[in-house]
């Protein structure tokens, strides 16, 4: 959980500088698609396959997950905990230990998960160029790869690549290159937009869990 929940955040959270020059100009309309889209999505269903390869090609560990987002709200389900945002207050559900972690929330705070992002994360923080064309099942998808242009040396990464659906213009794999020489690879297998979801889907219940099982670190 908490290896996946750092490798999340260390591709969503990226700096809000905006690099406009030393861009592939192929690539810049596909990703302007991709943005414009995901954008006018009121909401996203994702469920998706996470899968680590070492450097010496042997898979390491593979988890499904879910994620529902709802403007800055969203709800991630990863096997053993969920995580809840109504977009003030984040909860964290461990449910192995049965304790729930309660935090402020913030969308500027680049330290806190966000899967909001994950879809738009391209944006900003990273240089990009086009590579080619691909089949990822039955979708041809544009192939484009981003290298981190803020800090760096900081990120767990040196490159990220997008496959894009050229028809639908959405994101349907993600493939991260560790500086470990491992690979972490997102594939989306459900992409849903525009589904009716409820506010309450994004407010955890700690009704029933006692005082010494809940972490309250909130100001």
């Amino acid at each position: 959980m908490k290896k996946l929940i750092t490798i999340l955040a260390s591709v969503i959270f990226t700096t809000s500088i905006a690099f406009a020059q030393d861009q592939d100009p192929k690539a810049k309309p596909i990703l302007d698609d991709l943005s414009k889209a995901t954008k006018a999505y009121k909401t996203i269903v994702s469920e998706y396959v996470f899968t680590i390869i070492s450097k010496e090609k042997k898979q390491i560990e593979k988890q499904t997950g879910k994620v529902q987002v709802k403007g800055n709200k969203f709800k991630l389900d990863i096997p053993g905990n969920v995580i809840v945002c109504d977009g003030k207050t984040l909860w964290a559900h461990n449910k192995d230990a049965a304790e729930v972690t309660i935090k402020n929330f913030d969308a500027t705070n680049e330290d806190q998960l966000n899967p909001s992002k994950i879809f738009t994360m391209y944006e900003t923080g990273f240089k990009y160029k086009y590579e080619k064309e691909e089949k990822v099942g039955t979708a041809t998808c544009h192939v484009i790869t981003l290298f981190p242009s803020v800090k760096p040396e900081k990120k767990k990464f040196h490159t990220v690549k997008l496959y894009v659906d050229k028809t639908k213009k959405q994101m349907v794999k993600m493939v991260m290159l560790m500086k470990d020489g491992s690979t972490q690879t997102y594939e989306i297998k459900v992409f849903k937009a525009n589904t009716e979801l409820a506010d309450s889907i994004f407010v955890f219940d700690t009704k029933p869990f006692k005082s010494d099982q809940i972490t309250d670190e909130r100001d």
